[in-house]
């Protein structure tokens, strides 16, 4: 079960986190690499931030 106090980003938030461009995040958003959720804009909680790092990292 997810934490309530699991933060909501926005794609500007993200993408300053990860150092990529919004076009970046928006690309992993529709490749559903990265979770998000369409709230009037696209929001994305910082632990499918934190989930997309981990599947993404180079080490097993």
């Amino acid at each position: 079960m997810e934490s309530k106090q699991d933060k909501l980003l926005t794609i500007e938030e993200v993408a300053e986190i990860l150092r990529v461009s919004t076009r970046s995040v928006i690309r992993y958003i529709e490749s559903e690499k990265l979770k998000a959720s369409k709230i009037g804009v696209w929001r994305i909680k910082s632990s499918d931030v934190d989930l997309f790092l981990e599947q993404t990292s180079n080490k097993s």
